[in-house]
Order: structure tokens, then sequence, then C-alpha cells
């Protein structure tokens, strides 16, 4: 059983990482929320299973999602996707009640699979943060997992794939968290999850999928545009200390007698200076606003000239197709056109899964 710190990209990276260390012969059980950010779901913060049409019960508390399964308008996700094309089961993380009752959807799961194994997986490793840096942007989630797999009775390893892709914290300031190297990603590595980088919206998996196929240089990402290093470390997967992390981390240490996400919140703004679903209520709230009108190629490719012209001069040599989307002022409903015009007129510089700046 694996546990996706973050949801979204580091339930892509569960299912690298379980035919990477355990084999492709037992498929796992990857427990992530279903929390997208806004470029493709409409509504700030996580979903419920209330926020979805065919699930199927797995413990009392705990739902997985299916292909069948489907978002409630007005919300989006890429977990009934991402359920069609991996053979793991997909398991929801409510986190509504708390790290509390997070803690208690574990435990009915360890109870009912017997896993070999409890993984929780984190990309990026912005799950080892002390919560007061100030690159430190989206720490609820992981702080959040943290804090419930501490409390389980069960033994829980904690894994740490692409030390500083996620933007969050550089890779040299977790060195002494890291612990040690478990497994380092290869090309082949990635072929299970190659045809989802295709589409998934993920930028620290997408990278560490890049990492692993050997590519090098700086990547920027997210709308502020953070600059990350791709170097020889990107493809590492690390075995890191739970104790040790929860020790690190003041947000997980007061979330874990947390019993609502309303409650968690409060701790992050107490703790860290903002909640991250504060600042999607806010971005949502200014997307709902913005027309979305039809893309014009020609428009896009000068523009995306302009932009890879200042990106140089920053020193970037690659980007995502999330930053793209962004930096050109498109809605997140068009990244995919954005990208398969871009590849369709300059194919010489997708270098899958990431754009490569001219």
């Amino acid at each position: 059983m694996i546990v996706a710190a973050g949801g979204g990209g580091d339930a892509v990276a569960a299912a690298m990482l379980s035919a990477a260390l355990y084999g492709d012969e037992d498929p796992a059980v990857i427990l992530t929320y279903a929390w997208d950010r806004l470029i493709v779901d409409p509504v700030p913060g996580p979903r419920n299973p209330d926020d979805f049409t065919g699930l199927r019960q797995l413990t009392a508390s705990v739902y997985a999602v299916s292909a069948d399964t489907e978002p409630v308008a007005p919300a989006g996700s890429t977990l009934p996707r991402l359920a069609a094309e991996l053979p793991h089961t997909l398991a929801l993380i409510d986190p509504r009640r708390g790290a509390i009752g997070m803690a208690q959807q574990l435990e009915e799961l360890i109870a009912e699979l017997s896993p070999e194994s409890v993984d929780l997986l984190d990309v990026g490793g912005d799950i080892l943060a002390r919560g007061d840096e100030p690159t430190l942007k989206s720490p609820l989630a992981d702080a959040l997992t943290l804090a419930a797999c501490a409390q389980l009775k069960t033994p829980v390893r904690l894994i740490i794939a692409g030390p500083g892709l996620d933007g969050e914290l550089p890779a040299r300031d977790l060195i002494e968290a890291l612990g040690s190297i478990a497994h380092t990603l290869t090309a082949e590595d990635v072929e299970p999850i190659a045809s989802i980088l295709e589409w998934h919206p993920s930028e620290a998996t997408a990278m560490l999928g890049a990492a692993a196929r050997g590519v090098r240089g700086l990547c920027e990402i997210r709308d502020a545009g953070l600059p990350v290093p791709l170097t020889d470390e990107g493809p590492t997967v690390h075995e890191a200390d739970l104790d040790n992390a929860l020790h690190r981390n003041a947000l997980s240490r007061a979330l874990v007698s947390t019993s609502s996400l309303e409650e968690a919140e409060q701790h992050s703004r107490e703790i860290c200076g903002y909640s991250e679903i504060d600042y999607e209520r806010n971005k949502a709230l200014w997307l709902s606003e913005q027309s979305v009108v039809p893309l014009d190629p020609d428009n896009v490719l000068s523009e995306l000239s302009h932009f890879e012209a200042e990106a140089r001069n920053r020193g970037i040599t690659h980007t995502t197709f999330r930053r793209l989307t962004e930096s050109l002022s498109l809605p997140g409903s068009q990244r995919q056109e954005l990208r398969a015009l871009l590849i369709e007129t300059h194919p010489d510089q997708y270098t899958a899964p990431l754009w490569r700046i001219s």
C-alpha cells in the first residue's frame, strides 16, 4: 500500500515507484487525495466521496475510484482516467475529519487488506519542511498525510522521490533528512506511466520522469515561474525517517490531533502564515471572471516566442505545459490544445514530458 502524500502527481509517481521497487506482479493500493488544483478542478481544495458518483466501497469510510467514476459538476478530477489506465487500486483520502479521520481510514484499509508494506511517498520533499521556509507554497496535504501516518500501529516507510523537484524546498536543504538512496530511477522505470505523463498536469512528476530519462537543465514551473534544477539528484529515491520528518515538520505535529479540514487550515495559517486552499479560493474567483476564447495559433506562437526570449535571459532551459498555459494567460481547459499545437509546430522542442526552450 502506498500513500500518495500530496495527491495528484504523487499518485502517478506511486504507480511508477510500485513497479520500480516491487515489480509488476502485485498491483498496489494507492491511497490519494482527489486534489488536482485549479488547472483541472475549478473547485478549491480537495474533493471527498460525496463529490463523485460510481465509487466502490472498500471499507466503512474508504472508497475506490474506477474508470466509471465521475466527478459531480462543477468539480473535476484526473482520478477516473488514472484508474482506467493503471492496474492499481486508487483509494480516496477524505480529509474532512482531519488527521484523526485519515488515520482511521488507513487503519481500516490495513485491517481489510493486510498489505505487505505501507509506504508514504512524497515527490520533491516538502513533507520534510519545517513550515517557515519562504519558498514553501503548499504544505498542507503532505503535512496531513504525515500526521495521519505517524499515528498508525503498522510501520510506515517514508519515501522521498526527486528531492527539490516540486519547487518548494531546494534539494540542498533536504540533504540531512533524506536518508539513504533506495533506488535511482531510469528511463525504463518511467515506461509504466509514460502515456500518463502525456496528459497528466503534475509538474513535479513530469520533471521526475524527465530527470529519469536523462534531461538536465533549469526548468520553470507554476504560475509564479519557479526555477527548478534538473540534476543527477533528480531521479533519486530516498528512504527517510518518518519520526524525524514529524519532528522537523511543525505543521504536521500540530495537525496530529485535528478532526476537521477547517481546523487543519487554521493551523496552517498560524504556523505557515497562509492556507493554500485560501490561495485557491482567491485564484478560483479571479479565474471565474475570465472569459474563454478560441485558441489563436498565430497569436499563441508569437507570445510563445516572446516568453522563450525572456526565459532564455533567466537561464531557463525547459518548462512545463502548465507553466506555458498560465504564462500565456490561457485557461487550464486549453492546456492540452496548447500542448498539441506546440508539439505539432515545434516537434524538436518536445522533450517528453517537458518543453525545451528554443
